[in-house]
């Protein structure tokens, strides 16, 4: 198993409409696209959104967020709701592996 930890940087004052659209739209969809969400969270600081996804093999993350970024819902949501401008400045991606076995999360 491999972990994918995303960060996403809003665009000032777009916090909210970043959370509402990953809760409503974003992770609603995973399940279609073979990605596993193992949870979502609000860094009480910035406000910045991190979650967590899990994929059995590299090669099955790229595929898996291949199809999502293809989905055409997925593109009509996104231009939805950009109508304004993005509402992402900058995203952080890191894929990581256990370090240690008998902890829940493997």
């Amino acid at each position: 198993m491999i972990y994918e930890i995303r960060i996403y940087e809003h665009v000032d004052g777009r916090a909210d409409a970043v959370r509402r659209r990953f809760t409503e739209e974003v992770a609603p969809r995973f399940p279609k696209h073979d990605i596993e969400l193992l949870g979502a969270f609000t860094d009480l600081d910035t406000g910045m959104l991190t979650y967590m996804t899990r994929f059995p093999d590299e090669e099955s993350r790229k595929r898996a967020w291949a199809s999502f970024g293809a989905d055409p819902e997925w593109k009509a949501i996104k231009a939805a709701s950009e109508v304004d401008g993005p509402l992402i400045a900058k995203q952080h991606v890191s894929v990581v592996a256990p370090a240690m076995t008998g902890l829940p999360i493997t």
